[in-house]
């Protein structure tokens, strides 16, 4: 096996690219040959629908060069001994009775890839990594690794560091080309495997929990496309944010929702106050609604007696108590409950039917139902849960009774209506009432269940959330990913022992990823400041990057300090966030477009008057500036951030300290702290030093921002 030279393997791109072509244009083909070929109707739609959907996935396939890696075996390795194998995002074929040209990164090979090392070479001989610029996309050079010579850079690779440290614009993007070995190990769990992956900010637990469902998809196709996979984010904000990572990795089939949209059952009027919430949310409440339910099943007061022509059938009340009792103890959902006693009830008919000689049929056993089911109502009611939920939230009476011993007077009063409606068809139903609507829905009746779900920001599901995201998982495998530090919410986590239990995945594996990837050293040590702060026991992050700058600055002016280090970041390339509390926002905004910068809010981009503008001339920043509210900052990150008055964040509620935790953790290169208040005491001592313009004095810590290194015109390593 020949070496080759960046030349070569140009040539070799030329030829991926023309065959990728042909995968195309044999797509197209394909799909006009089988609208002519016979069969049923029902084989011949799937067939349709099986052909352009390959098309169409192909068509589609996102602008990325068709491979970032080479593997080389050496002799002495089994069925691969001396066969070379290119890894990209996909499959390309080298045409009929030939090797592909590209191995998809999912295959079983790929895994040499990514865990193969000098002291484990799994019989590969040569590891290459390729750079590439974009915009064109081209070929630059690329980095080999002597597994065979005990050769291996490790962390020390230039193209893995370009790769990681590139600027971030628009959504995320995929790690595939970068994917470390303890990432690779979590990313190919097996499907039957339940896992918990705590990660400190930049460690990619999002992107692993991403690849870890294209993995899934490729390794069981069949399986999951039966049962399908869930990927719940913490809002739309984040979703819209990862939308293109699994595209990019070939697979579109996966649902991806907030745990607020899989709950909702129409649109939102009330509002809770945070006791309120808090009592709707905690897990207690599941007792309060199951007695709420079940207490509607009383025990029969009358025998069933339903006329069949000139006889009257009768079933006694001491055995319809006992149908009752047992379909009780059974402990089926509600409504599987309730149809048991109206089926067993006339099979009981049935039978006494058929012993005195009569003949029955599917109308006579339908006739019997009809007869018998204002029995059953009378003592196993059907309801909904909107009907269950709005009784017990609107009667003193009923609530005091079903919460008896497990809730306090004071939180009954906090989430007993004041004016209760007239019905449930007028209720004015809350965010948390979502949780209560759910888990009766799922004491009536199973949700569709799920082959896997993967929960992103898990720590701040509360209790309540969790058991409607265990409910759909059932029969399958969960990936919970998140950070215990970056618990924001009330009732957020703080030990994942117990959380899993609420998941109904106690058992599952605890994992840590302790290595900062996206998140440079000198943000990562203020980080780990304010870690000591939080009630959490957490491992300490440690950063791949020695990037990045911290600077903070103490100024009289916030706002003219914003805009000066805002117009600052426009000067470097990549993203830029400017995140505050959610009530002192607004003014930064508003300073902002007086001086003609561009800001996107939460995806809505506006300028001074408030228009929404493309191209103007005298606005800077275009759509790379945005505003971001500090509650909503979690899971999005930015090159360049400016975090405004740290001490407001940090006294925003009980959670403070962790929300101003996510937002000094967003920052992918730069960060600014800008203050006029004090400090809290954690953070670093501040000294003289240069200041943008319109900052007043301040500190300056970390290492000096450098552009990331690239690797042109050759070989390297």
């Amino acid at each position: 096996m020949t070496d080759t030279g960046l030349d070569d393997e140009r040539a070799y791109l030329a030829e991926c690219e023309a065959a990728m072509r042909r995968m195309i244009e044999g797509a197209r083909l394909n799909v006009v040959v089988g609208e002519g070929v016979a069969g049923d109707r029902y084989s011949a739609e799937r067939l349709g629908y099986h052909l352009k959907s390959l098309a169409k996935e192909l068509e589609e396939q996102p602008d990325g060069p068709p491979f970032f890696g080479r593997l080389d075996f050496g002799p002495g390795s089994g069925e691969h001994r001396g066969q070379r194998y290119y890894i990209g995002r996909r499959h390309i074929s080298g045409g009929p009775g030939r090797q592909p040209m590209v191995i998809d990164w999912r295959a079983p090979v790929s895994t040499a890839f990514y865990r193969s090392s000098a002291g484990d070479p799994r019989g590969v001989s040569m590891r290459r990594r390729f750079g590439w610029s974009r915009e064109p996309i081209t070929l630059t050079g690329f980095e080999d690794e002597r597994l065979d010579l005990g050769q291996d850079l490790g962390t020390a690779s230039r193209i893995v560091a370009a790769e990681i440290e590139r600027p971030r614009v628009g959504p995320m993007r995929d790690i595939v080309a970068t994917i470390q070995p303890e990432q690779d190990e979590l990313v190919r769990a097996g499907l039957d495997e339940s896992i918990c992956v705590q990660g400190a900010p930049g460690t990619g637990k999002t992107a692993v929990g991403l690849h870890r469902a294209a993995y899934l998809l490729y390794t069981h196709r069949q399986r999951l496309a039966r049962a399908g996979v869930l990927i719940l984010g913490p809002n739309r904000a984040f979703l819209g944010y990862v939308s293109a990572v699994l595209p990019a990795l070939g697979e579109v089939d996966v649902e991806q929702t907030t745990v607020e949209d899989l709950l909702e059952r129409g649109p939102l009027r009330g509002a809770d106050g945070e006791d309120a919430s808090a009592v709707k949310h905690d897990v207690r409440m599941a007792e309060v609604l199951r007695r709420a339910l079940y207490g509607r099943v009383t025990a029969p007061t009358e025998p069933i007696v339903v006329p069949d022509g000139s006889y009257r059938r009768r079933v006694g009340q001491e055995e319809f108590h006992d149908i009752v009792d047992g379909a009780l103890r059974e402990a089926t959902p509600y409504g599987v409950g309730r149809e048991r006693v109206l089926s067993r009830i006339v099979a009981v008919l049935l039978r006494r039917a058929e012993a005195r000689g009569q003949v029955t049929n599917a109308a006579w056993t339908r006739r019997m139902a009809r007869a018998v089911t204002g029995y059953v109502d009378a003592v196993w009611p059907a309801v909904r849960p909107e009907e269950v939920v709005a009784e017990l939230l609107g009667d003193p009476a009923a609530l005091a009774t079903a919460s008896e011993g497990i809730l306090t007077a004071g939180e009954r009063s906090a989430i007993l209506w004041a004016r209760p409606p007239r019905s449930f068809k007028s209720a004015r139903w809350s965010a948390a009432d979502l949780v209560l609507l759910d888990e009766v829905a799922g004491l009536l009746e199973r949700p569709r269940g799920y082959g896997h779900v993967i929960v992103d920001e898990a720590q701040d599901l509360s209790p309540m959330q969790c058991r409607a995201v265990a409910r759909r998982s059932e029969h399958g495998s969960i990936t919970v990913l998140g950070d215990l530090a970056q618990g924001t919410t009330a009732w957020a986590a703080r030990s994942w022992r117990d959380h899993l239990a609420h998941l109904g995945k106690p058992d599952a594996e605890l994992l840590a990823l302790t290595t900062g990837f996206r998140v440079p050293a000198a943000v990562v040590a203020l980080a780990n400041r304010l870690l000591e702060e939080l009630a959490v026991e957490v491992p300490r992050t440690r950063s791949f990057r020695a990037d990045g700058r911290l600077r903070i600055h103490r100024t009289p002016d916030l706002c003219a300090a914003t805009v000066a280090a805002v117009r600052d970041a426009l000067g470097h390339e990549g993203s830029i966030a400017v995140i505050a509390a959610d009530a002192t926002l607004g003014a930064l905004v508003a300073a902002m477009r007086a001086a003609r910068i561009e800001i996107t809010i939460l995806g809505e981009e506006v300028e001074g008057d408030g228009t929404h503008v493309t191209a103007v001339e005298g606005i800077e920043g275009g759509a790379r500036v945005t505003a971001v509210p500090a509650s909503t900052a979690k899971g999005l990150e930015y090159d360049h951030v400016v975090v405004a008055e740290p001490a407001v964040i940090a006294g925003t509620g009980e959670r403070g300290p962790n929300v101003l935790y996510v937002a000094l953790t967003r920052a992918v290169s730069r960060l600014d702290v800008l203050h006029t208040l004090p400090l809290p005491a954690w953070f670093p001592s501040e000294s003289p030093s240069e200041s943008p313009s319109g900052a007043s004095s301040g500190a300056s810590s970390g290492a000096s921002f450098g552009s990331p290194s690239e690797v042109r015109g050759g070989r390297v390593g």
